[in-house]
């Protein structure tokens, strides 16, 4: 194992977790926009990740790096609801919404925040750990 391996994986930690809050803000700042530039209401946005693994080895061994996003993905739900003032409803008074809610948007927003601070808080720590084994080197 390197030395610098805990950097790349709490840097891979970090990247991830911005990307999540870029998503969740995202989600939040339309959740109720019915009508985008593809048509219809906007879709949720969920962010999918992976470990990310590297060969370390000749024998076919493979080393953690962290993790990385895969893709954002977009529920295709969306909820009914009867408002026949609306201009985006049809005919029959029915509007499509974003299937965004709130409230689980904001629970995802305080998980990926305190994750965020421990991946943080871990680089701190590495970081810490290098500069007293420096010191120690020095003696």
């Amino acid at each position: 194992m390197s030395i610098f391996d805990s950097f790349n994986i709490n840097t891979s930690g970090l990247s991830l977790e911005r990307i999540k809050l870029d998503t969740i803000s995202t989600n939040i700042a339309n959740v109720n926009t019915t009508r985008t530039e593809e048509g219809g209401p906007y879709k949720r946005k969920e962010v999918i990740f992976e470990e990310s693994l590297k060969q370390a080895n000749a024998s076919g061994g493979y080393k953690s790096y962290g993790v990385k996003p895969t893709q954002i993905r977009e529920d295709q739900e969306n909820k009914v609801i009867y408002q026949p003032e609306h201009p985006d409803a049809d005919q029959n008074g029915y509007l499509e919404m974003p299937n965004v809610n709130l409230s689980d948007e904001m629970i995802n927003m305080m998980s990926t925040l305190r994750t965020y601070e421990a991946n943080a808080s871990a680089f701190e720590s590495s970081k810490n750990m290098m500069k007293k084994a420096l010191e120690i080197s020095k003696d």
